[in-house]
């Protein structure tokens, strides 16, 4: 196992489990609550077909630690530059080659919410909470939650955000804010399956292929989308042979 501030990172075969660990919330201590450089590194290591962010113990992540949070405001620049490293953790989990899946346990607030956004694939527990508390304390999200939530639920976003009420995994679900929600108590093993079905047998180049095309599909006009697919399948195709032997 390896460490980088609050998060840790091992590998289970070909997948690769990233681990919040703050006590018994998992706070986020700053808005850049993992070394990027770390990150990249874990992410490059061969053989990687899938991520799994999850919480040590029975949350996923309540967010920001506020009385940290109060040091950073001392120094605007601070702050904003610390935000900016934290969106570009969120931004480079969000645009990987492989799916990552969050297994949400318990709460998933604030900045943790922002995190399970940008993964994937979101599996909850029975029990698990969200919510966006920010309003309350005068605040928005700023890890890119406000952009991220818009584009799954629309206008809907706007009542979690500025109310800053807590809904259950059902409701989640009926939102399609989670994917699915776990029939166990906890969500990471059932997750760990999941994820491990999902890769099964696949080349690596193939996933990376299919990953590809998809976020085309959301960051491209359909001609270039629709363009590059046909590069995608030509690239593979050149190696069809060896995957049938």
């Amino acid at each position: 196992m390896q460490k980088s501030n609050i998060v840790s990172w091992e590998r289970e075969n070909e997948i690769g489990i990233l681990s919040i660990s703050n006590g018994k919330e998992n706070y986020l201590n700053v808005p850049d609550f993992l070394d990027i450089y770390d990150l990249k590194r874990w992410m490059e290591e061969e053989g990687l077909k899938g991520v799994l962010i999850t919480g040590i113990g029975r949350n996923f992540s309540a967010g920001a630690d506020l009385d940290k949070l109060k040091s950073l405001v001392a120094s605007a620049n601070k702050l904003e530059a610390s935000l900016n490293k934290g969106k570009e953790i969120l931004d480079y989990i969000e645009d990987l080659n492989i799916p990552v899946v969050a297994a949400i346990n318990g709460l998933c607030f604030g900045g943790g919410l922002e995190i399970a956004l940008a993964s994937h694939i979101r599996i909850a527990s029975e029990r698990a909470l969200f919510a966006f508390p920010e309003t309350n304390h005068g605040l928005i999200p700023g890890l890119g939650g406000t952009y991220r939530l818009t584009k799954i639920l629309g206008k809907n976003a706007i009542e979690l955000i500025l109310s800053g009420d807590m809904i259950n995994a059902d409701k989640a679900k009926e939102l399609a804010l989670v994917h699915t929600i776990a029939n166990e108590k906890n969500s990471q093993q059932f997750a760990m399956d999941y994820l491990k079905r999902l890769v099964a047998d696949r080349p690596v180049e193939v996933i990376h292929a299919a990953m590809k095309a998809i976020r085309n599909a959301d960051t491209m006009g359909s001609d270039q989308a629709l363009k590059a697919e046909t590069e995608l399948f030509c690239n593979l195709a050149v190696n069809i042979n060896d995957h049938e032997e």
